[in-house]
């Protein structure tokens, strides 16, 4: 992965809520219009936006909307009841004609290449899938969705999708038809394929387990909360073992030590320099920075296999290092 640009702290995308509509049993969509007039950003599918609901409120939606339309954004949210808040609050407040500020978009799951893919969504997960299954018809790439949810009727986009793509998309509710038969799916290699997958972590953990005999790189995801490992349980730098380490910060010309229990990121804003960060747990991606020297413990959602070995960037909310020192492009 190719470090990204040090962005600007305070750069903010004000935006206005033109409309809601209801998609699916739980499941709220909303456009999204420039306040100010001015362009809106491009983006690609698989990109998401960072919206500032409310001091100390900040979530991360996927785009599911036209790359293409330049007047408007969409996200669709799923309520959870039992969730940190961020999902009632866009339910129940961002009603039409509401603003609010918005920081992206930012792409960590970018659709590849491919002469052909294999889309697998579950429930919510769908959001950032449609934009590439449009985007994979228009190259004319051989594809194929298969997306489960609970009940037919909690699956946003389905009729749509089914009415448009007939012989392309496959539902599986639930209460129908089971659990998604991964087996089936994957369970003979292919190297002509790219399998992107996005939904709860079960089907995430389920699907990387059965494609660990595919081609390198050909299996793609993205996490709505951190990955559960064997090894230390969620990816959470509180629960590992941990030893300092120093930080070098290239651009400040600073030097700081890393204690164990607080994260790089808690550090370097402590000491004043500014970094854009927004779930501080290792799956958005907005800390991004790049690794100028030393080797980064991984802890993140969001770096493959491959990248992780680069080692030339890191997501300091969480991540930490094995080498004793890390330069930072900070």
């Amino acid at each position: 992965m190719t470090p990204a640009p040090t962005p600007e702290p305070t750069a903010t995308l004000p935006l206005t809520v033109t409309r809601t509509e209801t998609v699916a049993d739980g499941v709220v969509r909303l456009t999204l219009t420039p306040a100010d007039g001015r362009p809106l950003p491009a983006w690609a599918p698989g990109a998401h936006i960072d919206l500032l609901l409310a001091p100390g409120l900040e979530r991360q939606y996927s785009l599911c909307g036209d790359p293409g339309d330049t007047s408007a954004l969409q996200v669709s949210v799923l309520r959870e009841p039992a969730g940190r808040g961020g999902s009632q609050y866009v339910h129940d407040k961002l009603t039409e004609g509401a603003t609010l500020q918005a920081r992206g978009p930012r792409n960590h799951f970018a659709l590849a290449e491919s002469p052909g893919y294999l889309f697998i969504a579950g429930g919510i997960g769908i959001t950032p899938v449609l934009p590439m299954i449009a985007e994979a018809d228009a190259r004319g790439a051989d594809w194929r969705l298969v997306y489960g949810g609970r009940t037919r009727a909690s699956m946003a986009f389905a009729a749509e999708l089914t009415a448009r793509w007939p012989d392309r998309v496959e539902l599986c509710p639930q209460d129908e038809s089971g659990l998604l038969d991964l087996e089936g799916l994957l369970g003979v290699p292919r190297d002509d394929t790219a399998v992107y997958c996005c939904g709860p972590e079960p089907l995430l953990a389920a699907v990387e387990e059965r494609c660990t005999s595919w081609p390198p790189g050909s299996l793609h995801t993205e996490r709505f909360a951190p990955k559960v490992t064997e090894a230390a349980g969620a990816v959470d730098a509180a629960q590992a073992v941990e030893a300092p380490f120093e930080v070098e910060l290239a651009q400040s010309g600073m030097t700081l030590t890393v204690p164990p229990g607080r994260s790089v990121l808690e550090v370097v804003e402590e000491a004043g320099v500014p970094v854009l960060s927004s779930c501080r747990e290792g799956t958005c991606g907005t800390c991004e920075t790049g690794v100028l020297g030393g080797v980064p413990d991984h802890r993140d959602s969001l770096l493959t296999a491959d990248e992780q070995a680069v080692g030339d960037v890191m997501f300091i909310c969480v991540s930490r290092c094995r080498s004793g020192r890390l330069i930072l492009d900070l």
